[in-house]
């Protein structure tokens, strides 16, 4: 555990100057480093764990998750073990994990280094989160006002404000929007007739998301797009009638797509001045590992590790019809990377897009 987050546990129950202590060495921390935090938004590519504490469905805070993580504990992630914004913060010497915004064990001191709003579930639209009645993107920007107001009181306005405007913020989501929402419920497929509409729509959705954040002072932005979607295990089972293969349909809207946000990315980037906000595109990556499993040391890319790994996920990942090895799969569950598939990923994007905030 990272020695700022051990000593603020212990201020928890000791004297007053061990609260003091910490303070000092998170400003030492944040002297030394170009990136002083890592600040999540998104969906469960991103979540550690917050849906643990809303009225949900959308959990994964028992086994078999979490079983390769650090002491095998479910903390929410949708994984066996760690997730991206774990393996970014690491290597940018923060720490070995980002904690959930909601999770009562944390306090700010282990937020001012690293804090994850993201909500396994949600998208850019707000109908998305209302499918399993999740935290929705606004929602999760109204708790990074709250923790605004937490930092600056914990560290004083100009070390906080430094800290938020030096902060890495790493945001994945939009795969719920189309899987979860229009392709598979009426609602907006009747308000949005063609794809292409509800694309554009989400574009909006996303600008103004970006320029709010950027107004509360984000300025070090990475951007996820979609992954190759029609490659998830759930997709490829419900491809029946062309034997299991990627759903292209599903790809080609993901490529489509994450070419209008880095469109997006591009305009802002002109717009706000000082905006350092990166493309950091995974799709072409995830979609060499899932074609040529072998060349990246897995044995099985069609399913998941859990159960069958065609159909499920969360409460139907049962722990005696889970795999022994994750390391083989590139899939966790049916919707899911591995472990393994997450920093293989995440060490592509920190070398490609993010090196040059190291």
């Amino acid at each position: 555990m990272n020695l700022m987050s051990e000593i603020g546990r212990m201020g928890k129950g000791y004297a007053p100057w061990l609260l003091f202590l910490t303070q000092i060495l998170i400003l030492l921390h944040f002297s030394a480093c170009k990136v002083p935090a890592v600040i999540v938004f998104g969906d469960s590519s991103v979540d550690s764990g917050n849906n643990n504490f809303i009225p949900t469905i959308a959990r994964s805070n028992f086994e078999p998750y979490g079983r390769d993580f650090f002491n095998g504990n479910p903390t929410g992630r949708f994984s066996n073990g760690r997730i991206p914004p774990d393996f970014v913060s690491e290597a940018f010497g923060i720490k070995e994990a980002v904690p959930a915004y909601l999770d009562p064990s944390y306090t700010i001191s282990d937020f001012a280094t690293g804090v994850c709003f993201a909500s396994a579930g949600t998208g850019y639209d707000n109908a998305t989160s209302n499918v399993a009645d999740v935290i929705p993107l606004w929602k999760e920007v109204e708790y990074y006002k709250e923790y605004q107001k937490k930092l600056r009181a914990y560290l004083g306005e100009e070390n906080a404000n430094e800290i938020l405007s030096e902060a890495l913020y790493l945001v994945s989501i939009g795969t719920n929007d189309f899987l979860e929402n229009y392709y598979a419920l009426t609602e907006r497929r009747c308000e949005f007739p063609i794809v292409e509409q509800y694309e554009d729509f989400l574009i909006g959705l996303a600008e103004n998301f970006f320029r709010e954040i950027y107004g509360l002072g984000a300025r070090k932005i990475s951007l996820t797009g979609l992954p190759p979607m029609g490659c998830l295990p759930l997709e490829r089972a419900m491809n029946i009638m062309e034997f299991h293969n990627c759903v292209e349909e599903y790809n080609n809207l993901a490529l489509e797509f994450n070419g209008k946000l880095g469109w997006l990315v591009s305009k802002l980037n002109n717009d706000l001045p000082g905006l350092q906000m990166i493309d950091a595109n995974v799709y072409d990556i995830f979609l060499q590992i899932v074609k040529n499993p072998s060349g990246f040391g897995f044995e099985e890319a069609k399913t998941g590790c859990c159960g069958t790994g065609r159909f499920e996920m969360g409460f139907l990942c049962d722990p005696k019809f889970t795999c022994q090895d994750a390391n083989k799969y590139v899939f966790w569950d049916a919707f899911h990377p591995s472990q393994k598939t997450s920093q293989i990923i995440s060490n592509y994007l920190i070398e490609k897009h993010l090196a040059m905030f190291l």
